[in-house]
């Protein structure tokens, strides 16, 4: 007697095409937050007169915000979700991590660097949530937005 292989079957092409679906989401929902932080970033610094590090906390902060929402109501939509506020506290808990990266980011690039001009200062912001987008992204699949159970 021979023994088949068992074939693959659709639930591993719906986790890839879930997986996609997740990243493009993802994705959309970081550039919504991105001109929010961005933007609102520029105003408070240029328009505003805010100080550089200040100019990326708020905005990161509405950023956050905004972000939870989509992430889970759009993104992570059919991730389980307890309703304990556990995953509320573990996101903004994390954002709290991704805004420090960005902010890290930012003062790197004003004060170690020195460069005070809007180019420097928009690089750094740039550079600070790519970093930042890329541990939330794990981190919320990892910790906040787990798998639905079985």
């Amino acid at each position: 007697m021979s023994r088949s292989t068992p074939v693959k079957t659709a639930p591993a092409a719906f986790s890839h095409r879930t997986f996609l679906r997740e990243l493009l989401t993802f994705g959309l929902v970081g550039f919504l937050g991105t001109v929010i932080t961005i933007g609102g970033a520029n105003l408070m610094r240029h328009l505003l007169g805010g100080s550089p590090l200040t100019s990326v906390v708020v905005p990161t902060v509405a950023s956050t915000l905004s972000s939870y929402l989509l992430n889970r109501h759009w993104t992570f939509r059919h991730r389980d979700s307890d309703g304990s506020g556990r995953e509320v506290v573990i996101f903004f808990g994390l954002n709290g991590v991704g805004m420090g990266i960005q902010v890290l980011c930012t003062a790197v690039t004003y004060y170690a660097l020195g460069l005070h001009g809007g180019l420097a200062y928009n690089a750094g912001l740039v550079v600070g949530l790519a970093l930042a987008s890329a541990f939330r992204y794990w981190s919320y699949r990892k910790w906040v937005f787990t798998p639905a159970a079985a």
